[in-house]
Parts: C-alpha cells; structure tokens; sequence
C-alpha cells in the first residue's frame, strides 16, 4: 500500500505547471508603506537544541501518505530533515540550506527529480530563517514583506496582534505557487504547518508530536 501510494505521488508530480510573469495580485487591497527593517528573522525551526518532530500527511491528489517529520538545525546555515513512516522506515534523509542540497538516503519510490525538487523547495522554504526585504505592505491586520525568490517571491504575513509570523507565500506576478501556513502559541515554535501547492494538488499537513 505505501509504495503503490508512494508510486502514485510520483506520477502526479510530473502534471506540475509553469507559469509565467503577469501582474501581481498577492497585495491587491494592501497599502504599500515604507520599509520598517531590509531583514525579517523567522524564529520558527532556529533552535540549534530543539529536535523539530512532527506527524505528516500528505495528501496528493486524493491519496495520503502518513509519517514522522523531524528537522534540526545543526549548524548556523543547515537543518537535517528525515522524513520516516509511521513504522520508522526512513523515506528521506536530507541536509538543506540555501546554497546546497545533500540527499543522504531516499526510497526508490521518491527517488524521481520532479519529486525530490519538490520536496526540496518547500523544505527549503520552511525551514528558511531570513528574508531580505524589498517593499513592505499593510492593512489593519497584518504587515507583508515581500522578499525576491528568484523570478518569483515570499510575502511574509507578520500578524500585528500576535507579531507572529503566520504565512509565507511564495508566487509569481501572475499567481500563488505556494502557501505555507503557521499556527503558534509561542513566537519561536509552530504547533501547526500547513503547506497548499496551488498549481498542482499536494498538501502538506505537520502536527506537533507531542511525546
């Protein structure tokens, strides 16, 4: 049953599409204003000391994969992913920062480029801890700091109640790619994460393991 499930994330990956650049829509109804800081600092997944579990599932086109993700930090630029089954069979083993990408172990399903590119941009996304900031937007609520990403880029939704981070959108001028949504009680953890792929139907679902 896994590896028929595994084998079908696969296959459904390959229908990603590419879109190309339009006019922005991310900040429609924001009021630009000026730049409060040129560097926002994510607090989530930066404690070099804290082993990051959570139970995940994945859903891909109406099927569910469920496991045990863990991430640390285990120098200033790096976090170790391991991504298992609920059985602690290891589906991935990889090392991620902004520059490098190192897979230490992956199961043959998984062991495709459009998948293991995939996972490697939302990890890399996740788990990144500054943004270098090029405008600032606002409304009643929330603050938006839009970093370049690329041809695309991140806006950061900073809660001005809460001065919490609680989502990252990654999009190119014409429309959203990614989002990756966060439920905090505390400002340096995320209790809930929850990752939207908008051009293809993957969802990534991270619920804090508590032991």
């Amino acid at each position: 049953m896994r590896k028929s499930t595994i084998l079908y994330l696969t296959t459904s990956l390959f229908f990603l599409v590419l879109v190309s650049c339009g006019s922005n829509k991310v900040t429609a109804g924001y009021e630009e204003k000026p730049r409060a800081t040129s560097v926002y600092d994510v607090a989530y997944f930066s404690d070099p000391q804290t082993d990051y579990v959570y139970k995940a599932n994945i859903t891909i086109y109406g099927n569910e994969l469920t496991g045990i993700f863990i991430a640390k930090k285990i120098n200033d630029t790096t976090h170790r992913v391991v991504f298992t089954t609920e059985f602690g069979n290891k589906l991935i083993d990889c090392e991620i920062s902004e520059t490098d990408f190192k897979v230490n172990s992956i199961v043959s399903e998984l062991d495709r480029k459009i998948v293991v590119n995939t996972l490697r941009d939302d990890f890399r996304l996740l788990l990144r801890q500054q943004f270098a900031v090029q405008k600032q937007f606002e409304d009643t609520e929330n603050t938006i700091y839009q970093s370049a990403d690329g041809c695309n880029s991140n806006y950061l939704f900073v809660s001005k109640k809460a001065k919490k981070l609680v989502k990252i959108v990654n999009a190119s001028p014409r429309k959203e790619k990614i989002n990756l949504s966060f439920t905090s009680e505390k400002d340096i953890f995320a209790e809930d994460i929850t990752i939207t792929h908008y051009n293809i139907k993957l969802k990534i679902v991270l619920h804090y393991f508590k032991p």
